[in-house]
């Protein structure tokens, strides 16, 4: 009698072994393994870039924040000038940093290198989070994480609060990574919240962390209340979620006006300052957003199967705040522009996983990778900042912007809380270093007296500005040192003490 066995891979006859026939790997498989691999690497890249913290923006302002929390935690004044005015950039998440900082003793660029960790787990592990409770495919978490990364135009756009990743290589640090990380585990949240019965305490609870988002980073607060908005609406609550609906706003409203170190609702009078600022956000659409109408294509496929889809809603608020931005002329609206591109690039990546038949699928996912790897490559200079940029090939080295030189070295002579005169982009580095300035490096409305500080440092560097004026603006601002990044201030009076490594010399007030 001869018996077979197909299963087991031996021969009844023969009694030898066949090897067993392996299944072969889908393509969906494979795809989802090389994009997991992919997202590994990003990762690797990302901490690499935090060891280095490459300095270029507003990191300054951040690291005089935590100096001035880790010395004066109940009253720390004015970040940037000696002046006790509210500022803010006060906020839970910088009084988390500056109790660090001063409960450890650790160097300020080490507490915020540990924050910029903190705030890329927090984005990552948020993305997992929301992206779960809008598809259960195991691929939908890695495509949505490099879709926001990548999947957004052929010249990158350096701002906070944008997840590219050479945007987020410099500003990982930031309080909108951390914040817009918790954006992304709040959604979560209230989504759970909404589909299941919550009490009274869920909800309050919530209404105090959206509270709380608002005040780390008032712009993408304004995201994740557009994010929630379009939560809410996609879910049509029954009758009995809206008084704890209630209840959760008013309580986020109360913890607004509530904090201690500035008025979170002065902020909408901040002035024509912040809006100049901003213009620049609306230059260059096609060239900065141009991949993301690939997921615009995804959300109008959504909205027709659901007119009150969540990432359509989300983006439909996004784009309606920007617009009217740009007709009202409050230029600072552009910075909603996440509300509008995230849901867009989430969209994007879930038509891959989750459009129609296996056919438009893989039609969807051919038209993403492309997408993706022009992105990657419009992104490329992000190498730049964990290789020596003279080790970058020619076209990845076009595209690698240079971090800012440090001014770590003035140390040795300035003090905490000395003031030095300083102009330009050197006023907006100083302060993180203990001492303050006397122009601040950045836009204050809540410093009034802040036109005049600018003048007279203006005033000071200008050429032929006599001694006796000089003197008299030392006086007036107490001002014992003068950085003057030209190397070419000429005035007796003072005294050189020290050159930097670029020409800069400090010099010592008489």
């Amino acid at each position: 009698m001869t018996v077979r066995s197909s299963s087991s891979g031996v021969s009844g006859e023969t009694g030898t072994r066949r090897p067993a026939r392996r299944p072969a790997l889908r393509p969906a498989a494979v795809g989802r393994v090389l994009a997991t691999g992919v997202t590994g690497l990003v990762l690797l890249l990302l901490t690499l870039v935090v060891v280095q913290l490459p300095w270029m923006g507003d990191l300054g302002v951040h690291a005089a924040t935590v100096q001035r929390l880790r010395h004066a935690p109940l009253a720390p004044g004015n970040p940037l000038v000696d002046a006790n005015t509210p500022s803010p950039y006060y906020s839970p998440w910088t009084l988390v940093l500056g109790g660090v900082a001063r409960a450890t003793g650790l160097d300020v660029f080490v507490v915020l290198r540990l924050a910029a960790a903190a705030g890329l787990a927090l984005l990552v592990t948020g993305v997992w989070r929301y992206v779960r409770t809008l598809s259960a495919h195991p691929a939908a978490p890695v495509l949505a994480l490099l879709s926001l990364l990548f999947l957004w135009g052929t010249e990158p756009l350096l701002w906070s609060g944008f997840t590219g990743l050479h945007s987020l290589a410099l500003t990982a640090a930031y309080p909108s990574t951390f914040t817009l990380g918790l954006a992304l585990h709040f959604w979560t949240w209230l989504s759970g919240a909404l589909r299941r019965p919550a009490g009274w305490g869920v909800w309050l609870g919530l209404g105090v962390l959206w509270a709380v988002i608002l005040l780390c980073h008032q712009f993408s607060g304004v995201v994740a209340t557009a994010g929630a908005a379009a939560t809410v609406a996609a879910a049509r609550p029954g009758r009995a979620v809206w008084p704890r609906l209630g209840g959760a706003l008013l309580l986020g409203v109360s913890v607004l006006g509530a904090w201690p170190y500035y008025g979170f609702f002065a902020l909408a009078d901040a002035g024509e300052g912040l809006e100049t600022v901003h213009r620049v956000l609306y230059a260059h659409p096609a060239a900065r957003f141009g991949l993301v109408l690939l997921g615009v294509a995804a959300l109008v496929g959504r909205w027709r199967r659901d007119h009150r889809d969540p990432l359509v809603v989300f983006c439909a608020l996004g784009v309606l705040g920007v617009a009217a931005g740009r007709v009202t002329g409050h230029y600072s609206w552009a910075r909603a522009l996440p509300a509008a591109v995230i849901p867009a690039q989430l969209a994007a990546a879930l038509a891959v996983v989750g459009a129609g038949s296996r056919r438009v699928r893989s039609v969807w996912a051919a038209l993403l990778a492309g997408a993706l790897l022009a992105g990657a490559w419009t992104q490329a200079g992000t190498l730049g900042y964990v290789v020596p940029a003279d080790a970058l090939p020619g076209p990845v080295a076009e595209k690698y912007r240079r971090p800012w030189p440090e001014y770590g070295w003035i140390t040795r002579w300035v003090r905490y809380g000395d003031v030095v005169m300083a102009e330009g982009r050197v006023a907006r580095q100083v302060p993180a270093y203990g001492p303050y300035t006397v122009a601040p490096g950045y836009p204050d409305f809540f410093l009034a007296d802040e036109e005049g500080r600018t003048a007279a440092t203006e005033a000071y560097f200008a050429a032929g500005t006599p001694p006796a004026e000089r003197r008299r603006t030392e006086r007036e601002y107490e001002v014992r040192w003068v950085l003057d990044h030209r190397g070419a201030l000429d005035d007796p009076a003072l005294r050189p003490v020290a050159r930097g490594p670029r020409g800069e010399v400090l010099y010592a007030v008489p």
